[in-house]
């Protein structure tokens, strides 16, 4: 077995609040338009907050036969949009994957809807042979990497990352880790989250929205003195990965270079933040990259808009950015958090800015806090070669994710 292959990128897909294709993503980005609005059937279900992503759903009916779409949740349907995408900018069609290993692995870590539709089903009529077999499919956590799978018809590895807001960051990890090894030629990542009604009912209970519903342009503010909370949001992004070698002797397209992944726990309470287990996520990264903090053009934030958690990531990156060039952003001032996709969908749009030349505002980023302050935060576009990112991606119960992206 061969080790330390190189690791590419061939291809990418999105479905998101702020577009629905790379070049829609990448616009909306660098002109800094904001997806966030308001879901009044959240009010009515008991929500204080009803501020979401606004992520269209998609039709599926011109694109799959009824018995695939059966088994489909609503991050299944999101994720298989992005997919379709992905393989499509790869050059991977039906006839490839039919004769070669490919592997899928999607960070997800919820799948509310069918559970809530399978018991309010089994109180009207209490008889479980009544619910039929497509509830179950979409009520797994591997709801898409099995409906991804039996869809594409993939033969190689095969399951979920359920690792809260890191989960799409560690699948990439994962599949970035596996190719690495030798072990796969190519894998199918990504990161896929829900928007329905039902799927944030506990984080709003928990306080941890904003409440500015009467703004929601202004609602997710990261890094902001004045944020009171994270909007949640959604959609799907999948990420092509493939040994270098390989994509060069089918004469892919190869549009970035996953470089290095490093991880960490903070080993402390469950939704406590900790700039020490970001540092050392980040670090990893860095060292498996064989780069320095001096290398580095941008660094993809994961900052939420909730007080703790932006500040702990602002100390931490002063601890490794201080007086280095590296302009950071989040980019969920616009996307608000995308949750469980977020760590692959920011990914995409990272490789965006690198494809386009640019560097994403810091949107609503009106009033530094004293922390943020010490940081080199990008408070509007700015148009400049991106050759080098860091991603972080953390989640509750202490997990963190970064990755390293360089351009080829």
């Amino acid at each position: 077995m061969m080790k330390d292959k190189r690791v590419v990128i061939t291809g990418m897909g999105i479905w998101s609040c702020i577009g629905t294709t790379l070049d829609e993503v990448a616009q909306s980005l660098r002109e800094g338009r904001c997806g966030l609005g308001n879901d009044p059937s959240r009010l009515e279900y008991g929500y204080h907050c009803d501020l979401t992503g606004i992520v269209p759903e998609p039709d599926l009916k011109p694109l799959l036969h009824r018995r695939l779409r059966t088994g489909l949740s609503q991050e299944a349907a999101f994720a298989y949009m992005a997919s379709r995408q992905a393989f499509e900018q790869a050059g991977i069609d039906e006839e490839y994957r039919l004769a070669h290993e490919i592997g899928v692995i999607f960070g997800n870590d919820s799948s509310a809807k069918a559970i809530i539709e399978t018991d309010r089903a089994l109180v009207q009529r209490p008889d479980t042979e009544l619910l039929g077999s497509g509830l179950i499919f979409q009520s797994m956590n591997s709801t898409v990497n099995m409906n991804m799978n039996s869809i594409f018809r993939l033969r190689g590895i095969n399951f979920s990352v359920s690792a809260a807001c890191a989960s799409g960051s560690h699948a990439v990890g994962l599949g970035y880790l596996l190719i690495r090894q030798g072990l796969q030629d190519m894998v199918l990542c990504g990161g896929a989250q829900e928007v329905n009604t039902f799927a944030m009912s506990s984080f709003d209970a928990l306080g941890a929205f904003s409440k500015r519903v009467g703004e929601p342009l202004k609602a997710s503010r990261p890094f902001d003195r004045d944020r009171d909370g994270l909007v949640p949001s959604g959609g799907a992004a999948a990420l092509v990965l493939e040994d270098y070698d390989h994509a060069v002797r089918r004469g892919a397209t190869i549009l970035a270079e996953v470089a290095g992944y490093g991880f960490s726990s903070n080993g402390g309470g469950i939704s406590e933040p900790s700039d020490d287990g970001s540092v050392t996520a980040m670090m990893r990264a860095m060292e498996a990259a064989d780069i320095t903090p001096a290398d580095i053009d941008y660094v993809s934030a994961h900052a939420t808009g909730t007080p703790q958690g932006d500040r702990f990531e602002a100390i931490a990156l002063d601890r490794i950015f201080h007086g280095h060039r590296a302009l950071i952003s989040s980019t969920k001032g616009m996307t608000g958090h995308e949750c469980w996709m977020s760590g692959a969908s920011e990914l995409v749009y990272s490789a965006l800015m690198m494809r386009d030349g640019f560097v994403a505002r810091n949107y609503n980023l009106e009033n530094p806090d004293e922390d943020t302050a010490k940081l080199n935060i990008a408070k509007d576009t700015v148009e400049m070669p991106v050759r080098t990112v860091l991603s972080n991606s953390f989640g509750f119960g202490g997990t963190n994710s970064a990755v390293v992206l360089k351009s080829m």
